[in-house]
C-alpha cells in the first residue's frame, strides 16, 4: 500500500512569519496517521523551516543545482541542501521548465545530482495547454518520464516521486476532472511497469494541478492519484491541513 504523500510548494511566496504559523499550529494538530507531509520552501527559510517544523515532516527545496560545488555564484548544491538536514527537492518544475529553460537534459542533471547527494527527487511532470489540445497529454508527460527514468539504475528509479502537473491547470483557475487526472496518473503507473511491476506498484505519484480543500478529496480517492504537490492553497495552514485530512 503505497502512503499518501501531501506536500506544499511555497514557490516564492511565504516568511519567516509564515513558517512560525505553520510550526504552531502543526505542534497543536492532531495530523492523520499513514499521511506523509512535506513542504517546500524558499532557500532562505531552510534551516529555520526544519528546526522548528516537527520533525515527522519532510522539509524540501524547490530546485537545485546540476553542479556539486564551484565558481556558479548564486547557485545551491544537493550536497548543501543535504548539509542543512533536507530530505526533498523539487526537479523539473513546470514553472523551472518555462520560465528557466530547463529541459529535458537539464532535468536528468538534476535529478542526479540530486541522488548523489542523499535527497529525494521530485520529479514533475506535464502538459501545457497547447499540448492538451492537441491530444499530445501521454506522449509528452511519458517522454518527460523516459528522460529520467530510462537513464538510472533500478535501484536510483526507487527513490523518486512522481508529481503530475498539467501546466494548464496551474494558477488559471482550470482544474482537471478527477477522471483526468486519473488517465494521466494510470498511463504513468502502466509506463513505469514496464520497467518492473513492483516499481510501478510502490511509486508515489503526486497530482499537482490546482489541489483545494474543496476538490482534494475526489481527486485523492482515484486509484492512481497517491497525494498532492499543493501549490497556493499550502501557504493558508488551514487549507493545508484540510487537504491532509482529506488524505487520511
Amino acid at each position: 500500500m503505497r502512503a499518501p504523500l501531501i506536500a506544499g510548494n511555497w514557490k516564492m511566496n511565504g516568511s519567516l512569519e509564515l513558517v512560525e504559523s505553520f510550526a504552531e499550529t502543526l505542534s497543536h494538530t492532531e495530523l492523520p496517521a499513514g499521511v506523509e507531509l512535506a513542504l517546500m520552501v524558499p532557500f532562505p527559510y531552510l534551516s529555520v523551516a526544519r528546526a522548528r517544523l516537527p520533525e515527522t515532516m519532510a522539509v524540501g527545496a524547490q530546485t537545485l543545482s546540476d553542479k556539486s560545488e564551484g565558481a556558479y555564484t548564486g547557485e545551491v548544491s544537493g550536497s548543501m541542501l543535504s548539509d542543512l538536514g533536507m530530505q526533498m527537492v523539487l526537479v523539473g518544475h513546470s514553472e523551472r521548465r518555462t520560465l528557466f529553460g530547463e529541459d529535458d537534459a537539464a532535468v536528468l542533471a538534476r535529478v542526479q545530482a540530486a541522488l548523489s547527494a542523499g535527497l529525494k527527487p521530485v520529479l514533475c511532470l506535464g502538459e501545457t495547454l497547447e499540448e492538451r489540445d492537441a491530444e499530445q497529454t501521454e506522449a509528452v508527460v511519458l517522454g518527460q518520464l523516459g528522460a529520467v527514468m530510462d537513464a538510472l539504475m533500478p535501484e536510483q528509479r526507487r527513490t523518486l516521486v512522481l508529481a503530475y502537473e498539467p501546466v494548464w491547470a496551474i494558477g488559471t483557475g482550470r482544474t482537471a476532472t478527477p477522471e483526468q487526472a486519473q488517465q494521466v496518473h494510470a498511463a504513468i503507473r502502466a509506463r513505469l511497469a514496464q520497467y518492473d511491476a513492483s516499481l510501478a506498484e510502490s511509486m508515489q505519484i503526486l497530482y499537482g494541478g490546482s489541489m483545494k480543500p474543496d476538490n482534494a478529496a475526489e481527486l485523492l480517492a482515484q486509484a492512481d492519484i497517491d497525494g498532492g504537490l499543493i501549490g497556493g492553497a499550502s501557504l493558508k495552514v488551514d487549507d493545508f491541513l484540510a487537504i491532509c485530512q482529506s488524505a487520511g
